[in-house]
C-alpha cells in the first residue's frame, strides 16, 4: 500500500510539473491526504494486518472502520476536485477588470454549481455511510415501505428549503444576477457580493449587507444594471430660470467632461425635459465605463454646472416672481 502511494504521488508530480497538462501544482498537496486516507482504509480492511496484530476476533470491526474511512475519504476527494476544477477555470478569467461580464457569469455558475454538487455528495456520503449499518438499514426498509404519509409530512417541511434550493440552481442556469451585479432591491442599491444556494448578499452602497433569500430574484421584480453590459447612462438634473443660455451650457457641459477620467467619451447632451410656471427643468446626459464611475462624474457634473451656473449667469438660476400692480393710477 505505501508502494502504491509513492508511486501515485510521483506520477502526480510528474503531471503537475508538466506545462502541458492543467494540474497547478499545489494540486498534488491538496488530494494527496485524501488519497492517503483511501490507502489506509484498503489496508485496515486486510486480513494479514489482523493477523499481524493478534486480533482476528475482531474483523467485523475492522471492516466497518474500512468502510467508513473509505466513504469519508472518497468524499473528501471529491470534494477537493470539485474545488480545484472550479479554481481552475475562475483562474482564466479576472473579475476585477471594466469589461468582466463574461468572468462573473462564469464565477457564478462555478460558484453556485460547486456548491449544488458539494451539498449532494455530502448528502449521499452520509446516506452511503448510515446505510452500511445493519440496524439503520432495516430501520431504512421499514420506512420506505412506509413512506406514504411520511413522505407527504417532510415534502411539506422541506418546501421552502427545496424552493430555495431549486432557486439557487436556476439563478446558476438563467443568471438573472450574477457576482459584483449592480441592483436595485427593496429600494436600496448595492451590488451582489455572494450568492448561495439559499440565500444572496447585497452589499449597500453605505457598507450595510442586505439579505435575501434566492427565491426572492426568481420572484420579484427588481433593477440589474449590468445585466448584459457594465456601462451605463448617467444623468443629472438642474431648475433653471427662463433665462438660462441653454448653448452655453452644452458648451459648459462639454468642457466638464472632457476635463475628467470619469467621462468615457460616448455620450454626452443637455436636453429640456420639463418647464413649469417657475422653472425650467434641464436634464444633463452622460455615460461612463460602470455604474460607481457614472455616480462620481453626476456628483462632479452637478457641481461644477452649478458654479458655472452661480459665477457666469446668476439671473438663470431660480427666481420668484411677484407681479405688483399701482392701483392709485386709477383713481
Amino acid at each position: 500500500m505505501v508502494l502504491i502511494y509513492l508511486f501515485t504521488i510521483m506520477v502526480l508530480r510528474k503531471i503537475g510539473k508538466d506545462p502541458n497538462y492543467l494540474l497547478p501544482p499545489e494540486t498534488v498537496k491538496k488530494i494527496s491526504l485524501p488519497l492517503l486516507f483511501i490507502l489506509l482504509s484498503f489496508l485496515i480492511r486486510m486480513g494479514s494486518l489482523r493477523e499481524l496484530l493478534g486480533l482476528e476476533d475482531f474483523g467485523a470491526w475492522f471492516r466497518k472502520v474500512s468502510t467508513l474511512l473509505f466513504i469519508i475519504s472518497f468524499t473528501w476527494l471529491l470534494i477537493r476536485i470539485i474545488k480545484l476544477i472550479k479554481q481552475l477555470v475562475i483562474s482564466n478569467y479576472d473579475v476585477h477588470t471594466s469589461n468582466n461580464l463574461k468572468a462573473r457569469k462564469v464565477y457564478t455558475q462555478f460558484t453556485i454549481l460547486e456548491r449544488i454538487f458539494i451539498f449532494l455528495i455530502i448528502i449521499m456520503a452520509t446516506g452511503v455511510a448510515l446505510m452500511s449499518f445493519e440496524e439503520i438499514r432495516e430501520i431504512g426498509i421499514s420506512i420506505f415501505a412506509s413512506a406514504g404519509v411520511a413522505g407527504i409530512i417532510i415534502g411539506f417541511s422541506a418546501q421552502k428549503m427545496i424552493g430555495a434550493i431549486l432557486a439557487g440552481i436556476q439563478i446558476a442556469i438563467a443568471q438573472p444576477i450574477k457576482i459584483d451585479d449592480v441592483v436595485v432591491v427593496e429600494g436600496e442599491w448595492g451590488r451582489i457580493e455572494q450568492i448561495t444556494l439559499t440565500y444572496v448578499v447585497v452589499a449597500i452602497w453605505d457598507k450595510r449587507r442586505l439579505i435575501l433569500p434566492t427565491t426572492y430574484f426568481i420572484e420579484k421584480p427588481f433593477q440589474n444594471w449590468t445585466k448584459t453590459t457594465a456601462d451605463i447612462l448617467g444623468t443629472v438634473f438642474l431648475y433653471t430660470d427662463y433665462k438660462v443660455p441653454f448653448d452655453k451650457l452644452r458648451e459648459e457641459l462639454r468642457r466638464i467632461l472632457e476635463s475628467t477620467d470619469l467621462w468615457d467619451g460616448k455620450v454626452q447632451n443637455i436636453q429640456v425635459t420639463n418647464a413649469t410656471g417657475t422653472h425650467v427643468e434641464v436634464r444633463a446626459l452622460m455615460s461612463a465605463k460602470d455604474s460607481p464611475t457614472a455616480w462620481d462624474l453626476r456628483v462632479l457634473v452637478r457641481e461644477k454646472l452649478i458654479t458655472f451656473l452661480q459665477e457666469n449667469y446668476p439671473e438663470s438660476l431660480p427666481h420668484s416672481r411677484v407681479f405688483l400692480k399701482d392701483e392709485r393710477k386709477k383713481n
